[in-house]
């Protein structure tokens, strides 16, 4: 080696020294920061207290897991509600009206009451000046098993289609025409 090429390899020398230092300290110093972050991801505050992400990620997946279990019994619960349901009579109307020309103030009433099936009965009281009558009648599929009158038909009509009920025009139950309505 020549004499001039030593004072360069020392300044080589001294160089990398210097560097391997400064890439040593940065070293630490990302150590340091990895050892705050892993620290701080390592616990975490849950609802009992600090747990681990392990911890909290198993914790969630029960709570999913318990949450999609609940879903599915109350799904359960609203089909078999919902079957029970169609065999109530919820569908009602009631149709006032006049059954004799000589009496007001449609005294007269027929209400239909339905399940979802249009099954059920309609029942009409026929009120006089001296008397009342009452008939009850059942229904099947929409369709009475006696013969109905047109306001019991227009009760069932009406209970199907969960429409308010209007007042039926009265009629003269002798002739069965509708007759001119008094209020």
């Amino acid at each position: 080696m020549t004499p001039l090429a030593r004072p360069l390899l020392d300044e080589i020398t001294l160089a990398a020294a210097a560097v391997a230092v400064i890439a040593l300290i940065l070293c630490l110093v990302a150590l340091v920061k990895i050892r705050g972050l892993r620290r701080s991801y390592r616990t975490l505050d849950g609802p009992d207290g600090r747990e681990t992400v392990l911890e909290a990620i198993n914790r969630a997946q029960r709570e999913t897991a318990a949450t999609r279990n609940e879903v599915a019994a109350t799904r359960d619960q609203l089909v078999k509600t919902r079957a029970e349901l169609a065999d109530a009579l919820r569908h009602v109307a009631v149709v006032r009206y006049d059954a004799f020309g000589d009496m007001g103030g449609r005294m007269s009433f027929t209400a239909a009451m339905l399940d979802d099936a249009g099954d059920g009965l309609v029942i009409t009281s026929i009120n006089g000046r001296t008397e009342g009558r009452s008939y009850a009648k059942g229904i099947k599929a929409g369709r009475g098993e006696a013969s109905l009158s047109p306001e019991e038909t227009q009760a069932i009509s009406l209970a199907m289609k969960g429409a308010p009920a209007p007042s039926a025009p009265r009629r003269d139950r002798a002739t069965s025409t509708p007759a001119p309505q008094q209020d």
